[in-house]
């Protein structure tokens, strides 16, 4: 029964007059479900079915409608422009919404939002994720301040659930307004590449805004999709490494993948791409980037490393020597509190050069990101790895998952360099006047990246846990995740200690 139009069953209904389970029989013999556009495009019907395992759609709501008025364009026995229910994704329960471009435009009213909002008590009293996609020309007018309190209604009841239970949006059609709103207060958020457009102004209005490559770009949504069929795909790969609730605790996933594989890293060595670094080491080399254009000096996403899923954020030292900018450092702080709310395993990778220098940067503002970047390390309780690979400088050093900050277990390569500052800094700070004859330039840089840029000196000092070698990056990970996997703020409970005889 996952596949009928509800206006033709109010149709049967009226003309048959067997509101019975005759009548649904009647309708399902001679209905297939909603036809896809001749742009190939799902329906909002069509969206919700294929995201939930075959079969196991349940409807909530399915013959509300709006209240009527004399200004009403539209007709009396019409069904609200949204579809709400639950079902299973991958076996574990999920709860959605899709708006019906197909029914009064998909116009946010106010049964349209008391059905969301339903929907939303049903997802935080059972403790399940929300999936909601976005087609909708916005709010419907005739019913005036109603629809206005619609949205407002909605906007509470994600606001509340943030932090309780993970959500998804999909930016399938038209997403403006106070709907753009909405769908930017969600976790994660994927817009469709055939007809997205999210943008708080109409894009008529503000030429160029709102389309997918701009929302991308500007970290409005998290993965771009090329049409509707990938973004359930899409939503299918985020759900997986993504628990039920904030205190389900992570799935373990299925992997066969050896924890204790050696691995190569010369690709990431000679192009400084964390991505190689990230699925040379990750279960199975799965990696699920989000956010890839915005603040390109950090890459952000989703993996496993025993089975266990981990949220990673990594400095890219292919782009400007790994400098951490205003825009990286916002994208960083964002993720980590993501992954802190539903305790998913935070592995930090640093190779960065420092902080990112110009007046551009300070104009960001480059202290207040930093800052967001700083409490969202400092006040986590999910697992803190940190893997140090390459240069670790100043600031950077710091406000990446150092253990002053917060982290659990901090590694390092053994060629990696930790210091307050580059070599050639440090020397012309410290040491230009050292320099003779006898004791070039190079030499004392050298001299400072042996001694003082050296891992075993941050390890001496406890500020680095393990000093590794490159081919054992995999099971040092495995090992730390699993070891911190369990990890609690609240101190354990006893009946009492357990003095010697």
């Amino acid at each position: 029964m996952d596949n009928f139009d509800l206006n033709a069953l109010v149709s049967v209904l009226k003309k048959t007059g067997k509101q019975t389970v005759e009548a649904f029989r009647e309708l399902i013999a001679d209905v297939k479900g909603d036809a896809p556009s001749a742009e190939g495009k799902l329906s909002a019907r069509e969206r919700i079915v294929s995201l939930f395992d075959r079969g196991t759609f349940s409807e909530t709501g399915a013959f509300v409608r709006r209240r009527m008025s004399e200004f009403d364009p539209g007709k009396p026995d019409e069904l609200e422009g949204v579809i709400t229910g639950w079902g299973s994704v991958g076996g574990r329960l999920v709860y959605a919404f899709s708006q019906d471009l197909s029914r009064t435009g998909g116009a946010v009213s106010e049964a349209h939002a008391a059905k969301i909002c339903e929907l939303y008590r049903l997802a935080v009293e059972n403790g399940a994720p929300v999936v909601g996609f976005f087609d909708s020309n916005g709010a419907f007018v005739p019913e005036g301040v109603r629809a206005l309190s619609g949205y407002g209604k909605i906007m509470r009841a994600v606001s509340r659930s943030s932090g309780i239970v993970p959500q998804i949006a999909v930016v399938s059609g038209y997403c403006s307004g106070a709907s753009a709103v909405i769908a930017s207060m969600f976790d994660v958020s994927v817009i469709v590449d055939d007809g997205g457009v999210i943008s708080v102004t109409p894009p008529f209005l503000a030429e160029g805004a709102g389309g997918a490559e701009f929302a991308a770009d500007k970290g409005t949504v998290a993965l771009r999709a090329e049409d509707d069929g990938k973004s359930l795909l899409a939503v299918r790969s985020l759900l997986r490494f993504i628990p039920d609730n904030n205190e389900a605790g992570g799935a373990i996933l299925d992997s066969r993948d050896d924890v204790n594989r050696q691995m190569d890293i010369s690709e990431y060595e000679s192009s400084g791409d964390p991505r190689t670094l990230i699925r040379a080491a990750a279960d199975d080399g799965e990696f699920l980037e989000l956010y890839s254009p915005m603040g390109t000096g950090i890459v952000t996403g989703l993996c496993s490393f025993g089975g266990i899923p981990v949220g990673v954020v990594a400095s890219d030292s292919s782009v400007a020597d790994g400098a951490l900018s205003p825009a990286a450092a916002r994208k960083a702080a964002r993720m980590i509190s993501f992954f802190d709310a539903f305790n998913i395993p935070v592995l930090t990778v640093v190779d960065s050069c420092g902080l990112e220098r110009s007046t551009e940067a300070e104009g960001a503002p480059y202290a207040a990101e930093l800052a967001k970047l700083a409490s969202a390390y400092a006040s986590a309780g999910a697992p803190l790895v940190t893997l140090i690979v390459g240069e670790a400088y100043g600031t950077a050093f710091t406000v990446l998952g150092s253990k002053a900050i917060g982290a659990d277990y901090v590694m390092a390569l053994d060629t990696a360099k930790i210091a307050a500052m580059k070599a050639d800094a440090a020397v012309a700070f410290l040491y230009n006047g050292d320099i003779t004859k006898d004791v070039g330039r190079e030499d004392l840089e050298k001299m400072w990246n042996e001694t003082t840029a050296n891992p075993v000196e941050a390890a001496s000092s406890g500020d680095i846990d393990c000093v590794i070698a490159k081919d054992e990056i995999r099971q040092r990970i495995c090992s730390a995740v699993f070891m911190t996997s369990r990890k609690s703020d609240a101190w354990a409970s006893r009946r009492h200690s357990t003095p010697a005889l």
